[in-house]
């Protein structure tokens, strides 16, 4: 069997639970399965097999049955059809920027590696304060306590629910705070994370909002998802509109906020084009990952952990479904290098370039970054055609320029075909929009 088809440890576990336990063939029949800790801990540590934080990290047995796990008791969890994730929600909302106090020495917008860093300098830098709209706020709890006991419904995937053929009943599982805010009139709670994803565990929100609704008795508390990356701070406000229903939330407002001049102008942009110079295409595939953001949030987490020795593992936020796709991007790019490890297995470490990236100011890193994308000759075509028309160039037209850039498939060596070609046009026109939203006119 190739390296690329080798399973993933958690589809093994998983497979192995549903031969030994007849997972499937009970939710056939009843609906739902429920799982214990120790049954799982025969084959992985449970912790370890019930972490899917986003819908695409799941067990291969679980993307294929559209099946969600979710805690009910210290020890048990519930496995059904229930719809347990929800797509982030666009944000292109203008950037706002804020100054950290002056006096504060001990964390800067550049040590900025982990969740509660993030947490910390919002929190001192008065975005959370902004965001929320409460110059008051102080915090209060975090850290792994017990969930009160609640029932709640949730929308099963491709059917109609109803509050009988879906209930769900919680009571002292372990729930997880990332941190909490409290000013006057709310109770913020926060969820934080390091890396993009479309999609994430409503369980993170709704288990604490219930618990902490049951204990705050009429003051509102308010589920809050913060995401840090690419020294952009994040944040969506959720609310769920009913108190029982697990899928009932609803997107309050989001915003996004800077500690660094972000201001990117024309003027920047047609200096690097003055001293452009083109790189030969690479031995690697064309790009085919449209969201740059993800590019980029990649080499970040790549450089947050121990670039030396790192590898992409199931324990990784980005090893799902398309993260070849996203780290052949970065290596299109020549941010990142793969290879092997002494097991055989692939390794992805940055590159002396990726690492000097951030070293660098947001400004500067974003500039490098267009720099980078421009000096492949089929993204720069499609960027003077855009330039010079003042919009984007069609998909016919992108395929054109891959074309007179010399793109081949690097394992035939043959240019690619007329629909493969119509794909990667998307990534490059996705990539061009990039450069577009990120200068400031």
């Amino acid at each position: 069997m190739s390296k690329a088809k080798k399973k993933r440890k958690i589809d093994i576990t998983w497979t192995k639970l549903n031969d030994k336990h007849h997972i499937l063939d009970t939710i056939k029949d009843k609906g739902y399965f429920i799982i214990s800790a120790k049954q799982i801990g025969e084959f992985q540590e449970a912790r370890l097999a019930v972490k899917f934080d986003y819908s695409d990290a799941r067990p291969e047995l679980f993307v294929k049955n559209n099946l969600s796990i979710l805690p009910i008791t210290r020890g048990d969890y519930y496995i059904s059809h229930i719809n347990a994730y929800h797509n982030f929600e666009s944000d292109t909302s203008k950037i706002t920027y804020l100054t950290p106090p002056e006096h504060i020495k001990s964390l800067d917008v550049t040590s900025i590696n982990s969740e509660s860093k993030a947490l910390n300098m919002a929190y001192i830098s008065g975005i959370l304060a902004d965001f929320l709209e409460d110059a008051n706020l102080l915090p209060t709890v975090s850290g792994r306590m017990s969930s009160e006991s609640f029932a709640f419904y949730a929308n099963v995937v491709g059917e109609a629910v109803t509050v009988e053929d879906s209930a769900v009943t919680v009571e002292n599982s372990q729930i997880e705070i990332d941190a909490a805010y409290e000013g006057v009139k709310s109770l913020a709670l926060m969820e934080a994370k390091r890396d993009l994803t479309d999609n994430f565990l409503i369980r993170q929100l709704y288990y604490p909002f219930r618990t902490w609704q049951q204990k705050m008795a009429k003051k509102p508390v308010r589920p809050v998802f913060l995401i840090y990356s690419n020294s952009i701070f994040y944040l969506y406000e959720y609310r769920f509109n009913d108190l029982q229903h697990y899928n009932s939330l609803e997107l309050v407002k989001h915003k996004r906020y800077c500690l660094e001049d972000t201001h990117i102008s024309v003027e920047d942009v047609q200096k690097i084009l003055k001293k452009l110079r083109f790189n030969k295409e690479p031995n690697i595939q064309f790009p085919q990952a449209n969201s740059f953001e993800r590019v980029i949030n990649i080499c970040e987490l790549l450089y947050i952990n121990d670039v030396e020795k790192n590898f992409i593992t199931e324990e990784y936020s980005f090893d799902v479904r398309q993260s070849s796709y996203y780290l052949d991007a970065a290596r299109y790019l020549g941010l990142v290098e793969k290879s092997l490890d002494l097991d055989g297995h692939d390794c992805y470490t940055l590159t002396k370039l990726g690492k000097s990236l951030f070293s660098m100011s947001y400004k500067q890193r974003q500039l490098k970054l267009i720099e980078t994308i421009l000096s492949y000759k089929s993204f720069y075509l499609t960027y003077e055609a855009y330039r010079n028309n003042n919009e984007m160039p069609s998909k016919a037209e992108i395929v054109s320029y891959i074309r007179q850039a010399g793109v081949v498939d690097p394992k035939t060596g043959l240019p690619y075909s007329d629909s493969t070609n119509k794909r990667r046009a998307s990534t490059v026109s996705a990539w061009i929009r990039w450069i577009i939203n990120t200068i400031n006119n």
